[in-house]
């Protein structure tokens, strides 16, 4: 799974990484300890142009009636069987920015983050989206979620799940909105796994708890 994240630079940065033609919707501060409901970026196409937008960490079906329970990863083995998923797996994918990602150990004396990145530059994880009214208050939600895999054999001692990176070659076909062939788009997960070369290290363990988000949680 994928539990926090850091996305510690301008939004700038990512919409140049993603190749966005435009930033749209509110500003993304940055963060060193993303977690789930805080607002993130990510890039997806509307009306041929790929733009880098904020949406909710957690996805929530257009159909639920409410915000709970949302889903913050979505497997890629069984995404296009999920009824949380399967509209957005054919209609709605997008691309998750990241710096870097977090995840645990257990050890004798409490549990050990990790921080692990690429060597040669950020992660574009895959993503699905959605749009959600509050049938009570009317309010409109943008949401998201990230794609998972089984662990990439660097880091399966840390955890066996991870977020899935897409290398750039596959984006347009990700974004495509005329892509709507479930098949296919999972044909698109599969080649993307085993990922790029990772580095990994331990961080502080100020990491755990949400409330803590400085540049000096990576130290």
């Amino acid at each position: 799974m994928c539990g926090r994240f850091v996305l510690a630079g301008s939004p700038d940065d990512y919409a140049l990484f993603l190749h966005a033609a435009r930033i749209v919707g509110d500003s993304v501060e940055p963060s060193w300890n993303v977690a789930p409901t805080d607002p993130v970026l990510a890039a997806a196409e509307h009306h041929g142009e790929r733009l880098l937008g904020t949406f909710r960490w957690g996805l929530i079906p257009h159909w639920s009636k409410t915000r709970q329970p949302f889903h913050i990863n979505a497997r890629m083995e069984t995404v296009h069987e999920k009824a949380a998923f399967r509209n957005a797996l054919r209609y709605r994918r997008c691309l998750i920015p990241a710096d870097g990602f977090y995840e645990w150990t257990v050890e004798p004396d409490g549990k050990q983050p990790h921080y692990i990145q690429r060597r040669d530059g950020l992660f574009a994880f895959a993503g699905l989206w959605s749009r959600w009214t509050d049938p009570e208050s009317g309010e409109e939600l943008s949401t998201c979620s990230i794609v998972t895999s089984a662990a990439a054999p660097a880091i399966v001692d840390i955890h066996d799940r991870m977020p899935l990176h897409l290398p750039e070659e596959l984006w347009d076909d990700w974004l495509d909105r005329d892509l709507t062939d479930p098949g296919h788009a999972r044909a698109l997960l599969d080649e993307a796994v085993g990922g790029p070369d990772f580095t990994h290290r331990t961080v502080s363990r100020e990491v755990n708890s949400v409330r803590n988000n400085t540049p000096a949680l990576l130290g």
